[in-house]
């Protein structure tokens, strides 16, 4: 043990996930001040930072691609109860709720974290390497479940707007649960190999990082506790400063939907964190896998979370997208074709993408 270390974790890591927490229970429900505001924003930054820490731990010792997934289902799960938690008290005003916070995920992970990681990476080692066999295989998953699950309510025959009959809604949530098991199963079973990462570290210091001693049980279980709690405060505390966003919004002439956006932009900066570092790592397989993988469980959990919760909850559901968003989403499946078709990836490609999601966030600004 050192001054620095406790139980083989910084003593930083093992502070900010309680006091994070403890911001939360302060600030929840409460109209923030200025102080407050600073110290949840202050809080939401530490939660972020220490959540990706403790990410690492837990995927050094479980290895490649459970490091991934372990912190996409974390982010995921959570995000699915405040989504529920906020539809059942929304009323009519959350009709769109869950349809706009996937179609933002699907948009921040394919193209703004995936985008950002490839030009990163590309700026400190020109050329990345990944497998097409994971990446091709992910985006069919990806574009079957929001083409199910998204863009077919637009095109049933309701007459009450683009919404499931309680029927269809059930058929797409099991569809969905069936293909992202199936996936998760051939990530980490039956095809793991093509989910790890092509080449191996580019420098000394990434070598001695990558080949250094496993963490033991003990610690990675802390990291992995202390990883729920960190994302139970980075969700929460950006439902905290959603009223101030809402306000801005409002103040701005905005539309609502930019809420969520940005909401679902602060959810997911662990994984945006998470996916920058491992590429500037040369590990652009793991970017990849962050990615794509936080897109599949935002909407395989999601959608059958939303059908269950459907039993009781009385509001209208509007899962159709429009046909503005529908063009996003055709033009971000056949950039990522494209760009995940060849196994290299460079600056071209990652700006293409940063490009698709500038539009995106532009789109949601001014419709």
């Amino acid at each position: 043990m050192t001054n620095s270390v406790v139980h083989g974790l910084p003593r930083w890591s093992l502070a900010v996930p309680p006091l994070a927490f403890v911001v939360l229970v302060l600030s929840w429900g409460r109209d923030l001040g200025t102080v407050l505001l600073v110290l949840v924003c202050a809080g939401l930054g530490a939660a972020v930072i220490a959540a990706v820490h403790h990410a690492e731990v837990v995927a050094h010792r479980v290895g490649e691609p459970f490091g991934t997934l372990i912190l996409a289902l974390a982010v995921t799960i959570i995000e699915v109860a405040l989504i529920v938690t906020l539809m059942a008290s929304g009323g009519d005003k959350a009709a769109s709720l869950a349809r706009d916070t996937v179609f933002a995920a699907v948009m921040i992970t394919c193209n703004g974290i995936l985008g950002l990681a490839l030009v990163v990476g590309s700026i400190r080692h020109h050329v990345q390497e990944f497998r097409v066999q994971a990446s091709s295989g992910a985006l069919a998953v990806m574009t079957a479940l929001v083409t199910l699950s998204l863009v077919l309510p637009t095109f049933t025959t309701s007459e009450s707007g683009p919404r499931f009959s309680p029927v269809q809604l059930a058929f797409a949530g099991v569809v969905s649960l069936v293909m992202y098991g199936v996936f998760v199963f051939v990530q980490t079973v039956r095809h793991r190999d093509y989910f790890l990462p092509v080449k191996p570290a580019a420098t000394p210091e990434e070598e001695e990082e990558q080949h250094a001693a496993a963490p033991s049980g003990r610690v990675a279980l802390s990291s992995l506790g202390l990883l729920f709690v960190c994302l139970v405060a980075v969700v929460g505390l950006a439902k905290v400063v959603s009223p101030k966003l809402e306000a801005a919004v409002e103040s701005a002439g905005a539309p609502l939907a930019v809420v969520g956006v940005v909401i679902a932009l602060l959810v997911l900066l662990p994984e945006t964190v998470a996916a920058v570092r491992a590429a500037l790592r040369n590990r652009l397989q793991t970017s990849v896998n962050l990615a794509l993988g936080s897109a599949l469980a935002s909407i395989g959990l999601t959608i059958p979370a939303i059908a269950v919760a459907s039993i009781w909850l009385t509001g209208p559901l509007v899962l159709g997208l429009d046909g503005k968003e529908m063009v996003l989403f055709a033009l971000t499946v056949v950039t990522s074709m494209m760009t995940l078709a060849t196994g290299k990836a460079t600056l071209l490609q990652g700006a293409v993408h940063l490009m698709v999601f500038s539009a995106f966030l532009f789109l949601a600004v001014s419709p």
